[in-house]
């Protein structure tokens, strides 16, 4: 398999940690790429919004949004327009202060909008676009009391006609931070996450259990688990509707006597048919708080990361699954290693990643949160 090649882009308007944030960059249906929102170094929420031209590689500023806000949700309508979905707004708290607004893009007339409330206020969730053009929105966190989160089993759906919120079945498992795609029948598959077990901003435990949401009952059923648990992992979808799971971890293992500061390098892949996942080869190295995407070619490319539990420093690694044979090769590496950052497939088969924290904690120059960068790199397959 011929290696691809990363290429410098411009610049980003402002710094950006995207972490929790589902689809921090989306493809517009002119082929531009808009990011909007995210937090500082210090994890305050911003309402910054930007857009990225693949035609002469530049970010422009574009309309803030009504609401500083994070670990949101950003998902294209059918219409071509955007909706952002809850996050939490404000400097850093715990508990977050979790939101129920909800804004849309307007492409057109370079504005957001109002679109209306949801009934529970929710960051760290998953929104998923329906077949009809609805948009479902499951679990995240929420405070629990002064002192302590929860996390939600909650779920609704936004009708973009009427730019209402309707109540939908719960999920089985409370859980937050967990990816959810589209399956090709129709239904919604949402696998693994972050559950709140302590009243600490850092308890809580990875999630194995994985379930199904059928649009036309509105109901969700279980369907067969990871191996082991994961938090911070991603899943594709691929050309034949199987599901690819890379990376993740287990945040809470340390504070069960078994301290592993390193993310997984398993990979499991799902096939909707049977419910079951099964085992894929290893990537060449474990992450967590990457980016996955397919190309156009069917495969797919896992680039940047961390580990799951120190998570100093940002991964420059990227690498190639081909679904074919099942195996993994190793790509050239990020200019910049990063984590919490945006990517998207552009129009032309190219991928745009941005953003994103370089260093964390200690291994910051400062000490401080987070060391962001506001670069952007392009790749080409």
């Amino acid at each position: 398999m011929s290696r691809g090649q990363w290429a410098p882009a411009g610049e980003l308007p402002w710094e950006r940690n995207l972490f929790g944030a589902v689809s921090p960059a989306v493809r517009l249906a002119d082929g531009r790429v808009l990011i909007a929102g995210g937090a500082d170094g210090r994890l305050a929420a911003q309402d910054g919004t930007a857009l990225f031209d693949p035609r002469d590689g530049v970010w422009t500023g574009a309309a803030p949004l009504r609401e500083t806000r994070q670990m949101h949700t950003t998902t294209v309508l059918a219409d071509g327009r955007v909706l952002v979905a809850g996050g939490c707004g404000g400097p850093v708290s715990f508990p977050a202060r979790a939101l129920d607004s909800a804004e849309v893009y307007d492409p057109v007339r370079r504005s957001w909008s109002d679109a209306g409330r949801m009934g529970q206020a929710r960051c760290g969730h998953s929104a998923t676009r329906l077949p009809d053009g609805r948009v479902l929105v499951a679990g995240g966190t929420a405070a629990r009391s002064r002192d302590s989160e929860r996390s939600l089993t909650s779920a609704e759906v936004f009708d973009p006609v009427s730019g209402h919120w309707t109540p939908t079945g719960p999920m089985l498992d409370a859980r937050s931070l967990h990816p959810a795609v589209a399956l090709p029948g129709g239904g919604v598959l949402v696998a693994g996450g972050w559950a709140a077990t302590r009243r600490d901003w850092r308890g809580g435990a990875g999630l194995a259990y994985c379930e199904r949401y059928d649009p036309t009952s509105g109901r969700w059923t279980p369907t067969g688990g990871f191996f082991a648990a994961r938090a911070g992992h991603r899943l594709t979808v691929l050309a034949d509707g199987t599901v690819l799971a890379t990376g993740g971890g287990d945040p809470d293992a340390g504070s069960q006597g078994r301290l592993d500061p390193y993310s997984r390098a398993t990979t499991e892949r799902y096939d909707p048919a049977t419910g079951a996942w099964s085992r894929e080869a290893d990537m060449p190295c474990g992450r967590a708080l990457h980016q996955a995407v397919r190309l156009p070619a069917g495969d797919v490319l896992v680039m940047g990361g961390t580990n799951d539990v120190l998570g100093e420093a940002g991964y420059r690694s990227a690498a190639r699954y081909d679904p074919r044979f099942g195996t993994w090769s190793e790509e050239p590496g990020l200019a910049v290693g990063r984590l919490s950052f945006a990517a998207a497939v552009l129009a032309d088969g190219r991928v745009l990643v941005a953003g994103g924290a370089e260093r964390t904690g200690p291994a910051t120059a400062s000490g401080g949160y987070f060391q962001l960068t506001r670069t952007s790199e392009l790749f080409t397959p």
